[in-house]
């Protein structure tokens, strides 16, 4: 084997140079230094500079801000459009970003619970989106909003129910899109208070004239403040019901004629409905859409006497078919989708601060850049044929990012030369 060097100031990441022009070309890069403001003159790196070598390091595959000084400064200093910082200049600016936390004591248990509420970022998030038309005031959108423990030792982490140390963070999304994140310690469970963070989140998406047509979330919700709130911001509403004793009585009273067996995602279950559920001992009747699954032990369920797993929803739809309903809301699976994604492609799982409100702007931040990538993944596959909107961010890098490239000046003008047989060029039309 014989080798050779070459001095040729190349690259191996020249796709991110039109990852770059788009973030300034879509008015992303303007509206960060507008809406945050600028930093201290001193500084010499702008809150759109800081979004950038965030951006930077994920789109080349970097673990964390280190990365910036030791595997990707060359690299990155070889791109246009790019002011690298250091990883202190980094993460600097993203605690600058970083808003008190509260908070709030439980009446009965007495329990004190930290909520970390970054309303300019969250603004952001959103303005970030009617940006790049990702959102806009003529579409009635479907909201699902989730809670995820994210395990971490940081120093000021509590313990979670999963009995490990980390934060409980709560996640809006709508089409998979991160629009709301509000941090939470771990010790908050995502019943807590959950009718003012959905309210804050309510006043956010108004104030953007985002309207929201659906509201689907798991039980956390099942609670009378929040379906009232709900009801109030949306035209229809899905929510998981928490199983009671009462609730098991009367779906087992349910007659054998009235359950339709139907086939969902190959598994196979049967659906009924009570047409005037009254939960919360309160006098307002809903629907309760129930289905069953047959257990595989055989064993009997001590209130119904039968062998099924029962899961209801709660909704003031009175005019899909229960069938439908189950299926609608069983999409929302899709959207935890953001979790997968949010920790293993954007740095969720590796939270780079010591501080619930530091890392909440970070989890924001990383939040506006995913929804960034889902904006130019999905421009970028209507014009090159090898690339498909689908793609993880691995993949992208490797199918997109990594090109080695070169900055040429000829003619007096400055020419990005791709060592590829790729065809980039429709990016430019």
């Amino acid at each position: 084997m014989h080798i050779t060097k070459s001095s040729e100031k190349i690259t191996p990441f020249g796709g991110l140079d039109f990852c770059l022009e788009s973030f300034h070309r879509s008015g992303l890069a303007g509206l960060i230094d507008r809406h945050l403001g600028p930093r201290v003159q001193t500084v010499g790196f702008s809150y759109s500079d800081i979004v950038g070598n965030l951006m930077s390091l994920l789109f080349t595959g970097g673990d964390c801000a280190e990365d910036l000084a030791v595997h990707l400064r060359e690299p990155l200093y070889r791109t246009r459009g790019l002011s690298v910082c250091s990883p202190d200049t980094l993460l600097r600016g993203v605690k600058q970003l970083a808003c008190d936390s509260e908070q709030l004591i439980h009446p009965t248990s007495g329990v004190k619970h930290t909520f970390n509420i970054n309303e300019p970022l969250n603004e952001l998030m959103i303005k970030a989106l009617r940006t790049t038309g990702q959102l806009s005031n003529r579409g009635c959108y479907i909201l699902d909003y989730d809670n995820q423990v994210i395990e971490t030792e940081k120093w000021d982490a509590a313990r979670t129910y999963k009995k490990c140390k980390g934060y409980q963070p709560g996640i809006a999304s709508i089409d998979d899109m991160p629009v709301y994140i509000e941090g939470r310690n771990g010790n908050s469970q995502a019943s807590f208070a959950q009718d003012k963070t959905l309210s804050r989140m309510f006043e956010r998406l108004s104030a953007n004239d985002v309207r929201i047509s659906c509201y689907r979330a798991d039980s956390a919700s099942y609670q009378q403040e929040v379906v009232d709130l709900v009801q109030g911001h949306t035209n229809r509403f899905y929510i998981r019901a928490k199983r009671s004793a009462k609730m098991l009585r009367q779906i087992g009273a349910i007659d054998q004629s009235d359950w339709t067996s139907i086939t969902l995602n190959w598994q196979a279950m049967d659906v009924a409905e009570l047409a005037d559920w009254q939960p919360f001992d309160g006098e307002t009747s809903y629907r309760l859409i129930v289905s069953r699954i047959k257990r595989d032990d055989q064993q009997g369920d001590l209130f119904s006497g039968s062998d099924y797993t029962y899961r209801a929803i709660l909704t003031n739809d009175r005019t899909r078919s229960p069938q439908e309903i189950v299926s609608f809301y069983n999409r929302r699976g899709a959207s935890e989708r953001i979790f997968d994604q949010m920790n293993n492609d954007f740095g969720w799982s590796r939270l780079p601060c010591s501080f619930l409100s530091e890392n909440t702007a970070f989890m924001i931040l990383t939040g506006i850049i995913a929804n960034f990538y889902r904006y130019i993944l999905g421009l970028y596959s209507q014009r090159l044929g090898w690339l498909e909107a689908t793609y993880r961010l691995k993949k992208f890098i490797f199918r997109f990012i990594s090109v080695p490239a070169k900055w040429i000046k000829t003619g007096r003008r400055h020419v990005l030369k791709l060592y590829t047989e790729k065809v980039y060029r429709p990016l430019l039309e």
